[in-house]
């Protein structure tokens, strides 16, 4: 299952999509977002499907790359699932028992729903796919540049977070190598109550967190090493530029999106 895991690892490439200047595409997820919880109908999530399989197919990654990273919220959309399954109220009910009932709202809401935490996932994804932690770093310390004038720490923040996402694909390995050995030693965590399993990842979370600080201080003294001073006197060997294919994104997603809030409007 961590294996499954592959939020926050980057799939270097030549693609139009990594092209694609890190601030647009932030803005552009963002707008994404947005537009998901937007629509409401069978035609536009079809469209918006439609739309997110054509970003990764010229982004070439591969499609079960994207599959296998929806893996790990499988226990999340069967529970999102059936909480709007059986408590949506509605018309007309295909089924009642007791104090559960099904109703096709409850059916049409669930799927619904399915989808959308589904293509979230999907969509998110795919700007850390694409974009490296150094260049994802730059676009959100640009975007939040203008807090500068309030004394925000924005290259401090900028840093952490793509530190954060940087380390996600290091930790999950460092877990993978703990709990084979920790099998290897006779540890049993797939069996037993949810108490006993909860207890059975205690010889986990222990050396998990002791590698965690380790790591973290090899890379602070690494960065002292370097000089690093945060972004007094910061220079970058590629400056972040607005090209045509930026423009050109921007006027795709902006027509797709567009079409997707209209016809959401709509009920489709």
């Amino acid at each position: 299952m961590l294996k499954d895991i592959t939020i926050g690892q980057f799939f270097p490439g030549e693609s139009p999509v990594h092209r694609i200047d890190p601030r647009v595409k932030i803005v552009l997820v963002i707008a994404m977002i947005v537009t998901l919880f937007l629509g409401a109908g069978p035609v536009s999530y079809g469209l918006f499907i439609l739309f997110l399989l054509t970003v990764v197919h010229i982004s070439k990654i591969p499609l079960k790359m994207v599959v296998r990273g929806l893996k790990p919220i499988l226990f999340i959309v069967i529970f999102t699932a059936i909480l709007n399954l059986f408590y949506t109220p509605g018309d007309t009910y295909i089924f009642e028992w007791g104090f559960l009932h099904i109703s096709t709202a409850g059916v049409k809401t669930a799927i619904l729903m399915v989808l959308r935490i589904m293509l979230l996932i999907v969509g998110t994804s795919m700007l850390t796919y694409t974009t490296s932690p150094i260049q994802l770093t730059d676009g959100l310390e640009s975007l939040l540049s203008p807090l500068k004038k309030l004394h925000a720490p924005v290259h401090e923040l900028s840093m952490m977070m793509s530190i954060a996402l940087r380390f996600i694909p290091t930790l999950i390995e460092e877990t993978d190598k703990i709990m084979a050995a920790q099998k290897a030693r006779g540890a049993d965590f797939e069996s037993g109550s949810i108490v006993q399993r909860a207890k059975a990842l205690v010889p986990i979370l222990v050396p998990l967190f002791i590698s965690a600080f380790r790591r973290a201080d090899e890379l602070a003294t690494a960065m002292e090493c370097r000089l690093y001073r945060g972004d007094v006197g910061r220079t970058r060997m590629r400056q972040l530029k607005v090209t045509r294919v930026d423009y050109a994104a921007s006027a795709v997603c902006a027509a797709v999106f567009g079409a997707v809030i209209a016809l959401g409007r709509f009920g489709l």
